[in-house]
Formats: C-alpha cells, sequence, structure tokens
C-alpha cells in the first residue's frame, strides 16, 4: 500500500502471544527491575489490531469468542482503555496518533504477553508507516514535508514492558537484560496444549513476591513458579489436574497464570465444565515481519 491510502486505510494486523519456555531471573537493577534469561517463541494464538486514522490517541477492546466456549462466547475482561494500556502507550513512543481496536483473544494476566502483543503490532504498524513515510520524501524530494520520525527499536521497546521488545521481533529468541536483548534462535516446529484458567495475574506483584520470598529457584525451568504458585494457591490445583490427565507435569508460562505442555499438534483438549478454564492448542510461528 502506496500514497494517500496508505495514511487513511484501516491496517489490520495480527498481534501473537508468547510463550516463556524457560525464565530464570539473573540479577535484579538498582530501580528493582530484574534481570531475566529466557526462551520465548511466538504462537499462531493471536490478537487482532486494527489501527484507524484518527487525530487522537485511542484504543478499543472488543473480546473476541472464548477458545473452546460456546458459540458466540465473549468474556468481559475490564481491560483498561486509558494510558495505563499499553497500546496507548506505544503510540506515545512512537509519536502516532490513532484508534486502535483490539479484538482480544489471549486472556489478560495468562502470562501470555497479550498486552505487550498488541503494543508490539502498533509499533509495527508505526514502523512501516515511517517507512513509507521516508520512501515517499526521498522519491519526491520534497523539503515541505515534516521530518519523518524514527524507527522504534527493541531496546526501546523495552521501555514499555519486558516482553514488548520481543513481541516486536517475533520467533525463537534468548531474551536478556530487563528484556531488551534479543538474540534470535533457529525455529523449531513446535506446539503445545495451553491450560488457562480463569485468573489474571499480575506479573509486577509475582516478581514482588519472589523478593519477598528470598529469589527461589524454580524446579520446571521457571523461576517466577514458585512466587505465581505463593500469591494464587489455586494454580497448583489446576496445575495438578492437567498432570493427573496428561501424565507429566506442565510448565508456568512466564509470570502465569497459563499452564502448558509440549504436545503434538492435534492432541485431544480436555474441557473443565463450569470452572471457566480455557483450554487451546498453540503452535509456534517464526519471526514477525
Amino acid at each position: 500500500m502506496t500514497g494517500e491510502a496508505a495514511h487513511t486505510a484501516p491496517v489490520r494486523m495480527l498481534a501473537p502471544a508468547k510463550l516463556t519456555l524457560s525464565l530464570r531471573i539473573t540479577g535484579t537493577r538498582a530501580d528493582g527491575y530484574h534481570f531475566i534469561d529466557a526462551e520465548m517463541v511466538t504462537l499462531d494464538l493471536c490478537d487482532e489490531v486494527i489501527v484507524h486514522r484518527s487525530s487522537q490517541q485511542s484504543v478499543e477492546i472488543v473480546p473476541a469468542p472464548a477458545a473452546n466456549g460456546p458459540a458466540g462466547a465473549t468474556t468481559e475482561w475490564g481491560i483498561p482503555a486509558d494510558r495505563s494500556n499499553l497500546v496507548i502507550r506505544a503510540l506515545e513512543l512512537a509519536g502516532r496518533t490513532a484508534h486502535v481496536e483490539v479484538r482480544k483473544r489471549i486472556p489478560p494476566g495468562a502470562g501470555l504477553g497479550g498486552g505487550s502483543a498488541d503494543a508490539a503490532a502498533v509499533l509495527r504498524w508505526a514502523n512501516r508507516m515511517t517507512a513509507i513515510e521516508t520512501a515517499e520524501a526521498a522519491a519526491t524530494g520534497s523539503t515541505s514535508r515534516p521530518q519523518t520520525r524514527a524507527i522504534v527499536t527493541p531496546q526501546q521497546a523495552a521501555s514499555l514492558g519486558a516482553d514488548v521488545a520481543f513481541c516486536l521481533v517475533g520467533g525463537r529468541a534468548r531474551v536478556t537484560g530487563v528484556g531488551e536483548h534479543i538474540e534470535p534462535l533457529p525455529f523449531r516446529d513446535q506446539s503445545f496444549l495451553l491450560w488457562m484458567p480463569p485468573l489474571q495475574v499480575d506479573t509486577a506483584a509475582v516478581y514482588g513476591t519472589w523478593d519477598e520470598l528470598g529469589g527461589p529457584a524454580g524446579d520446571r525451568s521457571n523461576d517466577l513458579e514458585p512466587a505465581a504458585v505463593a500469591l494464587h494457591p489455586e494454580l497448583a490445583a489446576w496445575r495438578d489436574e492437567l498432570a493427573r490427565i496428561f501424565g507429566r507435569r506442565p510448565q508456568l508460562a512466564g509470570s502465569g497464570g497459563t499452564w502448558f505442555i509440549p504436545a503434538p499438534f492435534g492432541v485431544r483438549v480436555p474441557r473443565m465444565a463450569g470452572d471457566g478454564v480455557r483450554a487451546a492448542e498453540a503452535r509456534a510461528i517464526g519471526r514477525l515481519h
């Protein structure tokens, strides 16, 4: 898309979830942020982000049909639409105005980086607009155009949150620092069963609990698992139920509260009637462009 249409037509983008396969905490910065050493992959579980031209910055959250739920079922998650929403902060970082419609499929507070994925999608849109504007200015040689904006880098994106930098790049990567260092790793075709209890886990609270517990190491490649379970003991019951069904103990996704196990694509997805648990299969996908 070029010319005026590129600046006026709504742009639809996918915002894929991320899955943290391993997470070690290697230290704490003076300002309280934690250094991590993690492996993350991008999944085909996605929000849809639609960017509309606007002179204001705004975001609208539209719940999408729940995974494995009744036809047409939606979930009201109470996601804020003010500046605390990462989408608004991504627009500010990019120096853009737009109305952003987010069709949510990734549950908030599930450790799958839904908010970070939405913000990263907005940054990808902003970077594409910047590339178009730069090319147009170069082609016309016009000096009357306002100075084009700079591309937002993963390191800058990390200022919004530890997962935003990875979600901007996608694929499979080793993530270090406070999330700003992304080292791409070779793609692996992997699929997973995701077990998403009706629980919104606050990442900052989990890190705070990890500090209070003295910095325990997780025995399943995730140092935040003991803190998340201490903060939300009900997570242990869902973990044990999934272990009973599949005969193997699951891992916690990031700060929680999704449990996952590697599983062949097309595996029977278990259902738990009446307790609000969502189950879905997801597959790793490559880097984003």
